[in-house]
């Protein structure tokens, strides 16, 4: 007979029979339901449209295609998933593909669930109680999960204890009526401070100042044996889950948040940034196996956006909060679990925090420019997959895009640990050199950094060289914990390259590349509160600009000719944007486009060095008392978050993608850069990794690319009927990521 935990319901003879198929897959298996059901009725959630992510399948105009995407979420606290992931929980949860969740800690703080009432109030303060909050977080979680999937907050979870590979024991929840739906507890101590010194934290254990982290414990859980780690079994334990689930997207938090220009404190808590140190190790050790499906990764800022921009629409921004308010236990009776350590947690419902709820920033893979195009209108993308830099190329086959020329990859070239969100450009020779940043873990806690670096095409069979390191402008990590951006590259006709670099004193920093190849050191170019990364344009005056992105503008740095200073920073006069921004040429000046705050409207100006230069007098904003020579147009958009692309065609259209309120890509058509009317955006209902990339075409036309969740690259470009779009296709037919199995409904295998 199983044994029944308190405060659960009796378990059935279908559980039973659950619990044993459940048995066969890990080694310790005890179920139970996630509490008695509240008999009083209760009224179903469901999210508004816009915040409903489509059917990963629903392909706009392109048959029966799917994508066949596994998701691995790994965070250190129960809720920074719902405040620093959300909306892209839900979207996942609601396209039907499997979607797992880890729990690094259990959360437990200083164990009081609610604010101190204070001295004055006459009440009592709660009692201190870690076992209760932990179980109330978790219980918070899983109402949160049921009401996003179900509408039904106290819809119920089937439990097992499994044994994980690095000794220790773990909780894994299922969603009942939905096998493909996870939530893993591993059950360590929390920091309890978000940057005081503890030595039973994954700080401590990342820098060796303990040997072992331990467990806390939920009340009435299933794990009623206490466990330690060391940061070896830690890291077997990740990846026990990484082979476990078998993803192919990760989702984790930042693990070089930074540290604030007031006071050099960490921008984010302790555990958010060493719990993603450890998945980084655990990453890479897995992607060395041989037996797994290719995998992408994306990083989240955690407690800094509340100092950024809002990027959430209004009506995603209430989905999300109201998300949070089941977590909080502040949707009573909506969430009644009748647990006697609480339903959710009350901190939160006391503190709501609209600052998160109301916004999600990636803090990787932001560029749209990795798609390149030759003269014969050969195809190259770029994107890193399983940590190493891939291409896909489809050669012309000698009459353009409508051709029978086929896509060929994806070929990974060397070099490991690479960051997502890499940089191709081509050189005035006609190859293709890619930038981007990769992050040294090393061995011992101080070897931990990250670099900026290349590899280019050799001249003789295109081919790529090794990876080129051109180190990084950091004096160490402890400085600012190795916050650097995506490089920005420009390139003149003397093949002189040179990277731009915000770093981590929120400064342009830059180091070239001379014509004989030697490399200058890396110089500060200033700036202040520089956040996101920057990119590069150029003007048909050969003017080469540099714009960044700060909470409240954008500063531009601006080189009127190759060889000569760049002037800079300079205050554009462009109101707040969301950070990530795209640069077109436009006649003698580029053209920016960027997203409206709280908004996701697409936006756009068209900026001139002459405008530019004659305010480089004033500070980096610009002035109150004066108006901005700046003209922005609104071209509406899907909502959503993220960078645009856009693409000139030769019919003069310009073809824009981006991000959808819904998650999926979202196309749109502009009859010019500032048409008279909004454009109407085409879903195309599939869920994405990083940001859409187009590129004009030599024939005229315009190709657009995306990497899917699944790790497959998918591609539409323009017909011969003008500014349509073909149906989107795998840009390699029949692919399937390696060790896919395809069967949403099937149980995760064993992490032994």
């Amino acid at each position: 007979m199983l044994p029944l935990v308190r405060g659960f319901a009796s378990v059935s003879r279908r559980d039973v029979l659950t619990a044993a198929v459940l048995g066969a897959t890990v080694p310790v298996g005890v179920l139970a339901g996630l509490g008695k059901r509240d008999s009083r009725a209760r009224p179903k959630y469901w999210p508004p449209v816009l915040s409903t992510a489509a059917s990963a399948g629903s392909w706009a105009a392109a048959g029966p295609a799917r994508t066949k995407e596994s998701v691995l979420q790994i965070v250190a606290h129960p809720d920074d998933d719902l405040f620093f992931i959300n909306p892209e929980v839900g979207q996942s949860l609601r396209s039907g593909r499997p979607l797992a969740s880890v729990y690094l800690t259990s959360g437990e703080s200083n164990g009081v669930n609610g604010p101190d009432p204070g001295v004055h109030s006459g009440l009592c303060r709660p009692v201190p109680d870690k076992a209760k909050y932990a179980k109330a977080r978790q219980n918070g979680i899983r109402a949160a999960y049921a009401e996003m999937v179900t509408g039904d907050a106290v819809h119920p979870w089937r439990r097992t204890v499994i044994a994980t590979a690095g000794g220790g024991l773990a909780e894994l929840d299922t969603l009942q009526g939905h096998p493909h739906i996870h939530l893993v507890w591993t059950l360590l101590h929390e920091a309890g401070s978000i940057t005081g010194d503890r030595p039973q934290s994954l700080h401590a254990l990342w820098d060796g100042r303990t040997r072992s982290i331990r467990s806390q414990l939920a009340y009435g859980g299933l794990v009623i044996r206490d466990f330690s780690y060391s940061a070896e079994q830690l890291i077997q334990t990740l990846v026990g889950y990484l082979r476990l689930f078998r993803p192919t997207h990760v989702r984790m938090q930042d693990p070089t948040p930074g540290r604030l220009d007031r006071n050099h404190k960490y921008a984010d808590h302790q555990d958010h940034l060493y719990g993603a140190r450890f998945v980084q190790r655990a990453l890479a050790r897995y992607a060395s196996a041989c037996e797994r499906p290719h995998f992408t990764v994306q990083t989240y800022l955690g407690y800094f956006n509340g100092g950024l921009p809002g990027t959430l629409d209004p009506a995603s921004g209430e989905s999300k909060a109201r998300t949070m308010e089941t977590y909080s236990w502040s949707g009573a009776p909506r969430n009644s679990c009748q647990d006697p350590a609480g339903c959710g947690d009350k901190n939160v419902a006391a503190h709501p925090k609209r600052h998160w709820s109301h916004s999600i920033h990636h803090a990787r893979d932001t560029g749209t420019c990795w798609l390149q195009t030759g003269k014969d209108d050969s195809l190259w993308a770029f994107a890193v997959l399983s940590g190493r830099i891939v291409f896909w190329h489809r050669p012309a086959g000698g009459t353009g895009l409508l051709s029978e020329g086929q896509w060929r990859g994806p070929t990974f070239l060397p070099g490991i640990g690479i960051d997502a969100g890499v940089r191709p450009i081509t050189l005035p020779d006609g190859r293709i050199a890619v930038l981007g940043t990769r992050t040294l873990t090393g061995k011992q806690p101080g070897d931990y950094r990250r670099e900026v670096g290349f590899t280019v095409q050799r001249e003789s069979d295109h081919s790529f060289e090794p990876w080129h390191s051109l180190g990084t402008p950091e004096s160490c990590d402890h400085a600012g914990t190795s916050d650097i951006s995506a490089p920005a590259v420009s390139v003149d006709a003397d093949h002189t390259m040179t990277v731009f670099l915000r770093d981590s004193r929120h400064q342009l920093t830059a180091r070239t590349r001379l014509a004989g190849g030697s490399w200058t050191p890396w110089r500060h170019l200033g700036g202040e509160e520089v956040h996101g990364d920057p990119v590069v344009g150029r003007d048909s005056m050969g003017r080469t600009y540099v714009l960044a992105s700060t909470p409240h503008s954008v500063l531009a740095w601006v080189r009127d000719q190759p060889g000569t200073s760049a002037h800079g920073p300079l205050p554009t006069g462009l109101p707040p944007t969301t950070l990530p921004l795209t640069v077109r040429r436009d006649g003698d000046g580029i053209r920016v486009y960027f997203r409206k705050p709280r908004s996701g409207n697409v936006r756009t100006a068209r900026l001139r060095a002459a405008d530019l230069v004659s305010a480089r007098s004033h500070t980096s904003r610009w002035p109150s008392n004066e108006s901005s020579p700046v003209e922005v147009a609104d071209l509406g958009g899907p909502q959503g978050y993220g960078p645009v692309s856009v693409n000139r065609t030769c019919w003069g259209d310009f073809l824009l993608a981006a991000r959808s309120a819904t998650g999926d890509l979202a196309t749109a058509w502009s009859p010019s850069a500032t048409p008279k009317r909004r454009l109407r955006w085409r879903h195309t209902g599939f869920l994405l990794a990083g940001a859409p990339s187009s590129t004009q075409l030599a024939s005229g036309g315009a190709a657009l690319t995306v990497l899917g969740l699944d790790g497959r690259l998918y591609w539409t470009h323009t017909t011969d009927k003008g500014p349509f779009l073909a149906p989107w296709q795998p840009a390699v037919p029949g692919q399937l990521p390696p060790g896919w199995k395809g069967d949403v409904n099937a149980q995760p295998r064993s992490s032994r």
